[in-house]
């Protein structure tokens, strides 16, 4: 009895070795990689380090015009006897921006494009008992033919995403078909009664005879518990990939409706020989239906969903964008507590992890393609830019095809000024392309032409204009005028703000709030970017026709050219600091209008010494009754519009003074407080208080004036060398004025008006 219970448990332990050993394998190959390249402070470099990586984490963040070149990366990997016979495949994430990949001297292939995954199969070029030599050469010049071809950000050269080996048996689901899963979810017929879903996945069989396999799928709920099991029979010839479909239905399915209930199914889908499990794979399927109304915006399971978003760049402090697992949950994180219900994933692909976080927490998600630029330095009129453009959506849609969270492609960011039919045409062929590889998502613009009539606006199912009234040009609430004008001129426009901001730093603070000048410039109060955001939000939330909007951005990012704000190469439109341990106001300002928990916030917390004994003061709150106390005493309640309370004429003591916020809810008291110190120094306050804003435009008039009367004066009772002394002064006058004037009317027809900048 004993010998056939021991027999049984060994042939037990013996199928599930069988079972492991047939399913597929990943392995990251994330560690020890030599490197060798070269920078701007060395010519060579030759160190080992671990992916995600790049090499240009410094001269980048120090606004030098980085190094962009050649590195090369080797690894060896060891591959053992017994594996022999199975598949072998390299996937990488993401490497910037070209990349040809060699193993053991033979090479594998290039693949043209920095954000996208790509996959080589090396099964040929294996060698079995010994190390493997893995060689990849990285250049992330510059190039006309791979997108993008510019753009304020930093293009950072290295493997910048995880690498992975996959094993598989002969007979495998795909990682060939532009790395994606293999596996595609159409969610054909979604509603609330029912879920039909086409389960579509790709067969390949590498061996030398047909194979017939059995393909299952099982679907299971949240819980785990099966909704729907079923089994299709197929033949796989040799050599050949092939597509397979079947068909579920879910009735009264739990559907995924964003931040108030993500809720996810599994789809298993297992291929077998016989009894035996061959391959394996498992996707999220969250299932949701939705569209968006010229009028009433956007629906989400047929709900009216107003998406609050914001802009995400994959970049961050001393690691640029190498970003590991643990800053893309700090990301979601930070904007999960901001209250976000969306997120604009720009301007290019972003890690799988950070969709699948998404998925997970119910974000709604705007995917795109780097097609990005400035006027018309975005694109070339090439057959291999046009290429590339293709590839690169194809990648994007395929790789990310199953993520429930995205529901919209960006095709374009910020692309042409004119009327340019080469761009159009190219815009036109990535419209059509997109809606071929899927036709259940729609597709979206972001632009800055503002005449409503372009034709770019027409090509993509849902436009949006990246706008920055306030900042870079006349007022916030300017912003209400244009896209009111926008949707009279055009009403079947699905319209959205894909891009609103403004810089702010938080070193930078003013009593008196005026307008900074935005470009090249180190003055950004972050008292001005509040201003600015609440004017802006103020016009979006009003308007019912505006399916979303994406501030621009999270957090301040990395772009080399900068020289504006606190910092050197820096955006600073963030709502976070470049190393996500500062939040600005505006960070609370948001967080008061759009999360459902309590939120009380003093502003200008770091503007520590004030040089007025009467201040105003603010208070972003979504609590009621807020009252204020200075130095123990009651400066009485308020309630504010759009959680912002503001206090005026609050008088300062000499010395400290402590400044408190008290809100409650639900019976509960919430208090925030800061200390100010009032600094008592006249003479000084007026010197700054001149150098700060008398210093304008008007003192040159003048100044021109007087040196005009004197020049009349002097005319013909000055000898000629102070004559010409005074003509010379006044010529440079002159000069000055005719260059403002000039400026002022080129600014003029962008709607920028440089009186109302502070120069200083």
């Amino acid at each position: 009895m004993k010998t056939i219970q021991l027999l049984f448990v060994s042939a037990l332990f013996s199928c599930l070795f069988f079972y492991v050993n047939a399913q597929r394998q990943s392995v990251s190959l994330n560690k020890e990689w030599d490197f060798k390249g070269a920078s701007l402070w060395e010519e060579s470099i030759e160190q080992v380090v671990d992916l995600p990586h790049t090499w240009n984490t410094e001269d980048a963040a120090e606004g030098y015009i980085y190094f962009r070149g050649e590195g090369i990366y080797t690894k060896n990997y060891f591959v053992d006897r017994t594996l022999k016979g199975k598949r072998f495949f390299l996937k990488f994430e993401g490497v910037q921006t070209v990349a040809n990949v060699s193993i053991n001297g033979v090479h594998l292939g290039e693949h043209r494009g920095g954000y996208s995954a790509f996959t080589f199969e090396i099964t040929k070029n294996v060698k079995f008992g010994e190390d493997n030599y893995i060689e990849v050469k990285v250049d992330n010049s510059e190039t006309k033919d791979v997108l993008p071809l510019g753009g304020d950000f930093n293009i950072y050269g290295g493997i910048c995403r995880p690498v992975q080996l996959i094993i598989t048996e002969e007979v495998c689901i795909t990682p060939l078909d532009f790395a994606s899963p293999g596996v595609y979810l159409f969610q054909n017929n979604i509603t609330k009664e029912k879920a039909e879903v086409a389960v579509v996945t790709k067969i390949s069989n590498a061996s030398a005879s047909n194979s017939n396999i059995e393909l299952e799928v099982i679907i299971t709920d949240a819980v785990g518990k099966i909704v729907h099991q079923g089994k299709k029979d197929i033949l796989v010839n040799a050599g050949e990939t092939k597509d397979t479909n079947h068909s579920v239905v879910i009735s009264k399915p739990h559907l995924w409706n964003g931040l108030k209930d993500p809720y996810l199914y599994s789809v298993q889908i297992l291929v077998k020989e016989g009894r035996k499990i061959i391959d394996e794979i498992t996707q999220p399927l969250g299932l949701r239906y939705f569209h968006t109304d010229p009028e009433k915006g956007f629906f989400l399971n047929g709900e009216h969903l107003k998406i609050k978003g914001v802009s995400r760049h994959q970049d961050f402090a001393k690691v640029g964008s190498a970003l590991s697992e643990k800053h893309h949950r700090l990301d979601m994180k930070l904007i999960s507590e901001m209250g976000a219900n969306g997120i604009r994933l720009a301007h290019y692909q972003h890690s799988e992890f950070f969709y699948a976080l998404s998925d997970s927490l119910g974000m709604t998600v705007w995917a795109e393609i780097p097609f990005v630029g400035s006027n018309q330095d975005g694109y070339s009129d090439s057959d291999e830019f046009r290429k590339n453009s293709n590839q690169q959506l194809q990648e994007l849609i395929r790789q990310n095809f199953n993520h429930p969270s995205i529901l919209f492609w960006g095709i374009y960011n910020e692309i042409g000024m004119d009327n340019d039919p080469v761009l159009t045409a190219i815009i036109d062929d990535l419209q059509k392309l997109a809606k071929v590889e899927d036709p259940t998502r729609n597709t979206v613009g972001a632009s800055f032409v503002r005449r409503s009539e372009d034709p770019l606006h027409k090509i993509p199912e849902m436009i949006a204009w990246n706008q920055y009234y306030g900042w870079y040009y006349t007022k916030p609430h300017k912003l209400g005028d244009f896209l009111d004008q926008i949707h009279e001129e055009e009403p079947g426009y699905k319209i959205g703000v894909s891009e609103y901001g403004a810089g702010g730093s938080v070193m930078h603070h003013e009593e008196k709030i005026r307008r900074p000048f935005p470009i090249f410039h180190k003055w950004h109060p972050e008292e001005y970017q509040t201003t600015v955001h609440e004017g802006n939000w103020r016009v979006i939330n009003d308007r019912d026709y505006i399916w979303g909007s994406y501030i621009w951005n999270m957090f301040d990012f990395g772009s080399h050219f900068r020289r504006e704000g606190d910092a050197i190469g820096m955006n600073d439109k963030g709502m976070v600091s470049y190393d996500r341990k500062t939040k600005k106001d505006v960070f609370f300002f948001y967080k008061a209008n759009w999360s459902p928990k309590p939120v009380i916030h003093l502003t200008n917390s770091r503007f520590k010494i004030r040089k007025r004994d009467k201040i105003k003061v603010k208070v972003y709150s979504n609590l009621s009754d807020v009252e204020l106390f200075v130095n123990g005493k009651s400066e009485g309640s308020k309630r504010g519009e759009n959680a912002t309370l503001v206090w005026e004429d609050i008088e300062l003591q000499e010395g400290n003074n402590i400044v408190k916020a008290v809100g409650q809810r639900n019976g509960k008291t919430y208090t925030d407080t800061v200390i100010w110190m009032y600094e008592k120094n006249l003479i000084l306050n007026v010197v700054i208080y001149f150098l700060r804003w008398f210093i304008k435009i008007f003192v040159v008039l003048l100044l021109a004036v007087v040196f005009w009367m004197l020049r009349l004066l002097v005319k013909k009772q000055v000898r000629s060398r102070k004559k010409l002394f005074v003509i010379v002064i006044l010529t440079l006058a002159i000069l000055f004025l005719l260059a403002i004037v000039v400026g002022q009317i080129l600014g003029a027809s962008l709607g920028i008006n440089f009186f109302e900048y502070s120069l200083i």
